[in-house]
């Protein structure tokens, strides 16, 4: 017996005034044959596993950087972070095109007519306009946000995350309603013919129409395009071609990019003032000169930035290891610690050390880069470097380390 809901969902709407149909509402005003179920399922099989795969890697960044309780982030392999996070932006950025090319095979059925025939068609239509609202918004902040600039008056972080949970529950709600339909456009046989795309091996017959082997060139040679010329700032061979890319690693103070520098970070006369102290907080509280610093055993380690717009640099770090310094504090091992900046100001001036990174061996206090003294837009006169954390969590210009709980000033 069918429920009241069923009739009511079911149940045929009137049809629009013929008067209103015209443009693009007329028949026919669509008339190329790539415009079909077939090549829409096929091209958001990719794009929705492009979106779950941004949604888990920024999921673990999103966790990194404001850990739940349960969450433990490990100081190792040294470059996990670097893989997750460029993984995440590179696959943003090819989706872009992707993207594009999906809503070009359905942008039809925006204009189909009736708009919708059903109460069911109507809800289904508004998940449509929640999906591709969620999707251009995630992509197009994203874009802005690794060029750092930021004309909204909301948090891309905050606001990054939350339409990441709306995004992916989109897809799966659009791949549960739309089912049917995906499932004729993925079978590679039988369906061609009801689909207008003729024996399947080639359709455009049409005169002038693109044919499918051109149609899938364009969009794989326009996402490899966009992919070829960012993925530099991750993987440095490609460096010299990645014209798009917003950071390219070896370029910057000491070889090495900056997003932050002293001036940007009002540091420029406190990091160089001789009256500078690092004070680390403990059973034995501690106010460290540079000389203090220089005095404790000297450790190098090659270990990567990471940024969380996707850029990733390998360097050279020399100084105390943080554990060294807590020891002689009087602080446990592995001890949950906060790093305060000189800065005075911004989202990253504080960051919390987890127990698995202080007890690092491979976490320093850097006095040193490539051998270098530091710059200051690097982090004069003392900056934390640790194994895999974003590179904003890296912070620069060590005013104070304190032992505090987990999660919290991070």
């Amino acid at each position: 017996m069918t429920r009241p809901l069923d009739r009511v969902l079911g149940a045929r709407l009137p049809d629009p005034p013929d008067a209103l149909r015209r443009g693009p509402f007329r028949e026919g005003s669509f008339p190329s044959p790539l415009h079909t179920e077939r090549r829409a399922s096929r091209v958001g099989v990719w794009l929705g596993s492009g979106f779950v795969v941004c949604f888990l890697t920024g999921l673990i960044s999103h966790w990194v950087q404001q850990p739940p309780s349960w969450f433990v982030w490990p100081a190792s392999p040294v470059w996990l972070y670097r893989v997750t996070q460029g993984t995440h932006v590179m696959v943003g950025l090819a989706l872009v095109p992707l993207l594009l090319v999906k809503l070009w095979t359905v942008y039809p059925k925006l204009f189909s007519w009736p708009p919708a025939r059903t109460p069911a068609q109507v809800v289904a239509r508004v998940s449509v306009l929640v999906l591709v609202g969620a999707a251009v918004f995630q992509l197009l902040t994203g874009l802005l946000n690794i060029s750092q600039w930021y004309p909204f008056g909301f948090s891309f972080r905050a606001a990054h995350y939350w339409t990441g949970w709306i995004a992916v529950g989109a897809v799966l709600t659009h791949v549960g309603a739309f089912a049917p339909q995906i499932a004729r456009g993925l079978a590679r046989r039988g369906t061609a013919a009801a689909d207008g795309e003729g024996d399947g091996e080639e359709d455009g017959e049409e005169d002038g129409a693109v044919s499918r082997r051109a149609f899938v060139a364009a969009a794989v040679l326009g996402t490899g395009a966009v992919a070829l010329t960012q993925w530099g700032q991750t993987i440095s061979p490609l460096a010299q071609v990645s014209v798009l890319a917003p950071r390219i690693p070896g370029y910057g103070p000491q070889g090495l990019p900056v997003n932050q520098t002293g001036a940007g970070a009002g540091v420029t006369e406190t990091a160089v003032d001789p009256a500078w102290r690092l004070v680390v907080e403990g059973p034995t509280r501690l106010e460290l000169t540079l000389a203090d610093l220089q005095a404790f055993p000297q450790h190098t380690e090659r270990l990567p930035i990471a940024c969380v717009e996707g850029w990733s640099s390998d360097a050279d770090w020399t100084g105390p290891r943080l554990r060294d310094v807590l020891d002689a504090a009087g602080l446990d091992r592995g001890t949950v610690v906060h790093v305060e900046s000189l800065q005075t100001g911004g989202s990253y001036r504080v960051s919390t050390v987890a127990g698995p990174h202080s007890a690092s061996a491979k976490t320093l206090l850097a006095l040193r880069l490539n051998g270098q003294e530091l710059a200051l837009d690097h982090g004069y006169p003392v900056r934390l470097i640790a194994p895999n954390r974003p590179g904003a969590m890296q912070t620069k210009w060590l005013a104070r380390i304190a032992p505090g709980a987990a999660g919290v000033g991070s």
